[in-house]
């Protein structure tokens, strides 16, 4: 594992920086949580704004609109735009992190002519079609049905918690396509337009006010047989190469995040007065360090990127340890906030409604992408080698 930057990548990482401090300042607010055509707009811009400059997909293949650039340089891009809070781009989260990696892993030739582009230029939105009411954890057991016609697939059934679906133009599903299989075994990953007669949608307000998901009916929804992804029953597989994208480096933003409210908290208590507080202290040092041996990881992650391969299981030993420490420093901010931190309207200049709004987003961090139990069953049963 190589840590060092070499000149190159220390010069595109002040690259970026004067980037991003012409661009931040002249951008529009964001818009409200709750606004999501205006969200689209917003972080399609972003991206748009991104890709013209040279940045929308550094790791992605220079054929398909990307720079090709190693993954170091695409970690260097996520430092430094984290750091200047730069918009996250929400909207098209599942189409850059998801989708497209996965397309562009396991799709056909067309398939990634198709769609990679749209993706990284910020004109098509993706939403993910994987949960159900009765297969969240227990991914397998889903029963959405896709039988074969001719050249189209007809599904039936419903999702749950289909992200950015309110807004998006595809998305990317898992279906059941041999009911007589293994759970495992029966499965298909599909790429569904969502203009597709028979969808219809109904929004799941969260705790802070947005409507990020969606439930998800289909009834007799045609998708044509070329938009799989890997061959009929191969699902599973697909789907895990999708996972551990999601995982890996789709968090890694959010642990440069963290890195900076680790800051910040240490700031927030010397404006409070409590920095004399050694107990405090030693609080915000041991989260400093566990940050630190995750940025480590990280980077042995990225070396192993840098040899070609798809991110593995390690990854969710990233994943358990990175979001439950969030929910730690979450509740460091609480307790230094005291009753400020029960409003999510700033008061004053302690900045508290966004610090407010990330301690109610760690609450979800343990669950997307896989719960943290699941986690700890993947470490156990695949890296630790314990029975079921």
């Amino acid at each position: 594992m190589d840590i060092t930057y070499t000149a190159a990548e220390s010069a595109f990482r002040e690259e970026v920086r004067g980037w991003l401090a012409e661009v931040l300042p002249a951008l529009p607010p964001a818009p409200p949580a709750e606004d999501w055509p205006a969200r689209r707009v917003f972080d399609t811009a972003w991206q748009r704004m991104l890709y013209d400059a040279g940045y929308g997909g550094m790791d992605w293949p220079v054929e398909y609109g990307g720079r090709g650039a190693s993954p170091v340089m695409q970690l260097i891009l996520l430092e430094e735009t984290e750091r200047a809070r730069a918009p996250y781009g929400v909207a098209n989260f599942v189409g850059l992190k998801h989708a497209g990696p996965t397309i562009a892993t396991e799709g056909t030739p067309e398939q990634k002519a198709r769609y990679l582009g749209p993706i990284l230029r910020g004109d098509e939105i993706w939403c993910q079609g994987f949960s159900e009411p009765g297969a969240g954890s227990d991914l397998a057991s889903l029963r959405t049905r896709a039988v074969r016609d001719g050249d189209h697939y007809v599904l039936t059934g419903q999702k749950i918690w289909t992200s950015h679906s309110l807004v998006a133009d595809f998305c990317e599903i898992v279906v059941r396509t041999d009911p007589d299989a293994p759970k495992h075994k029966g499965l298909t990953w599909l790429i569904m337009p969502m203009d597709s007669p028979g969808i219809r949608l109904r929004p799941l307000r969260t705790i802070m006010g947005s409507t990020d998901f969606a439930e998800l009916f289909l009834d007799e929804v045609r998708v044509p047989v070329a938009n799989r992804v890997g061959a009929e029953n191969d699902g599973w597989r697909v789907a895990m190469v999708t996972l551990s994208f999601e995982r890996g480096t789709a968090f890694t933003g959010e642990l440069v995040n963290s890195m900076v409210l680790v800051e910040e908290l240490a700031k927030l208590a010397r404006a409070r007065n409590r920095w004399a507080d050694a107990g405090l202290r030693r609080e915000v040092a041991h989260l400093a360090a566990q940050y630190d041996a995750l940025w480590a990881l990280t980077l042995r992650n990225v070396s192993e990127a840098s040899a070609g391969s798809v991110p593995g299981i390690g990854n969710s030993v990233f994943k358990l340890r990175l979001t439950e420490l969030r929910f730690t420093l979450a509740d460091l901010f609480s307790r230094l906030l005291g009753r400020a931190g029960l409003t999510m309207d700033d008061l004053g200049d302690l900045g508290n409604g966004y610090y407010v709004e990330e301690r109610l987003r760690a609450l979800s961090l343990t669950i997307a992408g896989g719960t943290s139990n699941i986690q700890r069953n993947i470490i156990a049963e695949r890296i630790l080698g314990l029975p079921k």
